[in-house]
C-alpha cells in the first residue's frame, strides 16, 4: 500500500474510530457507514475491516459493525501504531 494512500486514510480511520467512541451502542451496515461517512463502499469496507483485525470493532450476527467494548473508552484502547501496520500489510497478507 502506498505511503499517500495510508496517509488519506489516517482522517477517516479517525474520524470513524471518534464517531464510534462519542456514540455508544453505535451499530452499522455497511450501507449505513458509507452514507455517514460519505464513503465508496471499497474504502468503507477497508476502513471497517481494518477496525474488525485491531479489535477495535466486531461484527454482529446481523453484519452490523459495532465496539468491541461498549461504554466509555478505556485510556489507550485504540493502538494507533497496529492500525498502520495493517494499513501497510499488503492485500490478503495475514495478520500475525
Amino acid at each position: 500500500m502506498s505511503p499517500t494512500y495510508q496517509s488519506s486514510l489516517e482522517p477517516i480511520l479517525n474520524r470513524v474510530c471518534g464517531e464510534y467512541l462519542e456514540m455508544p451502542g453505535l451499530r452499522l451496515t455497511l450501507r449505513q457507514a458509507q452514507r455517514l461517512w460519505g464513503l465508496d463502499e471499497q474504502t468503507c469496507g477497508q476502513i471497517l475491516n481494518v477496525l474488525l483485525q485491531t479489535g477495535f470493532l466486531r461484527q454482529t450476527y446481523d453484519g452490523r459493525f459495532a465496539r468491541l467494548l461498549d461504554g466509555p473508552a478505556p485510556r489507550g484502547q485504540l493502538k494507533i501504531g497496529a492500525i498502520e501496520t495493517t494499513l501497510r500489510r499488503p492485500p490478503g497478507a495475514i495478520a500475525s
